[in-house]
């Protein structure tokens, strides 16, 4: 074979070598913000293998009502103008409150946070149940307090008879359930790969569930809801065949077995045909105890025991609400009116939103892919990309009977019990 042949064969080997990595990093996501580098940036990719559940489905006038907050869903061709009318709100709080001319056509899917609540969705107006869409929880509250202001004024010992069981935690079948997601206000500079990152979930499903486009653009200030996770289903205990129980065996009776500590019973020596008579012993005085060594310093008595826990309590007071999964996703912490709200372990501010009240919400990431929220707080004093100290200050807890904390952890998307993390 001549030089030219074989310098010609050397490059269509090479060029071969070169489509096959490129066919086989077709197999990945391609995520078009390489500000992570390449080959070893953060990717998203792995969020998908978690189930998302879908977004719920509107009622007639586009309308999904939440606790805390309520918006709509366009339709294909519709302006601000058309949201407005079909929902019953006024166009320009609405234009203002979104950041769009009342002009602009919108998407098919689009979220449009409603400023202010609208009539809540009903079977009249298409919808499956009556009311916002909450979790099935009793609540405890609300219970209480009506049985409070049942009570008579008159004293004296007297009784009343409880509901049944069943009435207590029957669920209203008019109600609608499911789990409340979070609402982020886009900031300058967010895209929907940032905001993906963030509450790891795949940017599809972000897209998915609020209507963005094929290029996934998003505008400063514009409401996007972050998908939740899809619920499992209840377990179901496995029901034992007629035949196993009719062939399975008696349990017999346990052998008896004696205490740790206590010894086994000594057999009857086979010398004697009786066993001996027991023997009267006095019990042996007791041994004085020697007396204490004295300290060759002294050092003190410990004031306080050492810390287990990685996180420090946002705030010092009492917890009123416990975690629960899927009703209480965090705990909410008593304190002071006023008081400083910490940050729990050192870290960098992820994002700071508001409620549909208008209440700050703070996010901080931590290491190994650890979230802190910060919710139902006043005078927020750091920014977004601050890196703040553990124990750093904040916020302020908010005047009056809203003076708690509503904290959670979060291990990428799951929220997790704080309890365990705190000191």
């Amino acid at each position: 074979m001549t030089q030219p042949n074989v310098t010609r064969t050397l490059k269509l080997t090479v060029l071969a070598g070169s489509s096959a990595l490129l066919l086989a990093a077709c197999d990945r996501p391609l995520d078009m913000d390489l500000r992570g580098g390449f080959g070893d940036g953060f990717t998203t990719a792995h969020a998908a293998t978690g189930p998302l559940d879908e977004r719920p489905a509107p009622d007639n006038r586009g309308v999904i009502s939440y606790p805390n907050y309520q918006v709509a869903v366009a339709r294909r061709g519709d302006t601000l103008a058309d949201v407005a009318t079909r929902v019953g709100s006024d166009v320009g709080s609405l234009s203002r409150y979104n950041g769009i001319d009342a002009t602009v056509p919108l998407r098919k899917g689009e979220i449009i946070a409603l400023p202010t609540r609208v009539s809540e969705p009903s079977p009249a107006t298409g919808a499956s149940g009556t009311g916002p869409i909450t979790t099935a929880a009793v609540d405890i509250q609300s219970m209480a307090g009506g049985a409070i202001n049942r009570a008579p004024a008159t004293p004296g010992v007297q009784t009343t008879a409880l509901p049944s069981a069943q009435t207590m935690t029957r669920e209203n079948p008019a109600k609608q359930t499911g789990i409340e997601p979070i609402r982020h206000k886009v900031e300058r500079g967010e895209t929907a790969y940032t905001i993906a990152r963030l509450y790891a979930v795949p940017v599809e499903t972000l897209a998915e569930w609020n209507g963005l486009g094929a290029d996934f653009s998003v505008r400063e200030g514009q409401f996007l809801l972050i998908p939740v996770a899809q619920q499992a289903a209840p377990n179901r205990s496995a029901a034992v065949p007629a035949a196993a129980t009719a062939t399975a065996p008696a349990p017999t009776a346990p052998t008896p077995t004696s205490l740790p500590g206590t010894g086994s019973p000594t057999p009857t020596p086979p010398s004697a045909a009786k066993p001996l008579p027991p023997v009267d012993e006095k019990p042996a005085a007791p041994k004085p105890e020697p007396a204490a060594a004295k300290p060759v310093a002294d050092v003190g008595k410990t004031t306080q025991p050492a810390s287990s826990g990685r996180m420090s309590p946002p705030v010092q007071g009492s917890i009123i609400r416990a975690y629960s999964k899927g009703k209480n996703e965090g705990i909410n912490i008593k304190g002071t009116p006023g008081a400083a709200v910490k940050a729990a372990d050192s870290g960098t501010v992820a994002a700071i939103t508001k409620s549909a009240e208008g209440v700050p919400i703070v996010v901080i990431r931590h290491p190994d892919n650890l979230l802190t929220v910060y919710a139902n707080v006043a005078n927020v004093s750091v920014a977004k990309g601050d890196s703040v100290a553990k124990g750093a200050n904040i916020a302020k807890l908010r005047p009056g009977d809203d003076s708690f904390v509503h904290f959670e952890v979060r291990n990428g998307f799951d929220s997790v019990d704080p309890t365990p993390y705190l000191n």
